[in-house]
């Protein structure tokens, strides 16, 4: 049975032994750092487009209100 956007125990086996093949066992750990930096810094950076995004449509309803 294929389910997507599920990631199974056999495929999480699966894609750790083609990543030790390709970066070798001494790569592996700085290539997991360096990935769990940039998925941080991609949350950090969604988490401030968002307020952003909450933070103009504040001032747009603001700005309605004082124009009624």
């Amino acid at each position: 049975m294929i389910t997507f956007g599920m990631i199974t125990p056999m495929v999480a086996v699966i894609v750790l032994i083609i990543a030790l093949l390709i970066f070798g066992p001494g790569k592996l750990p700085e290539v997991g750092k360096a990935m769990s930096k940039g998925v941080k810094n991609f949350k950090r950076e969604m988490n401030t487009v968002d307020a952003e995004i909450v933070s103009e449509e504040k001032n747009t309803d603001e700005k309605e209100k004082k124009e009624e």
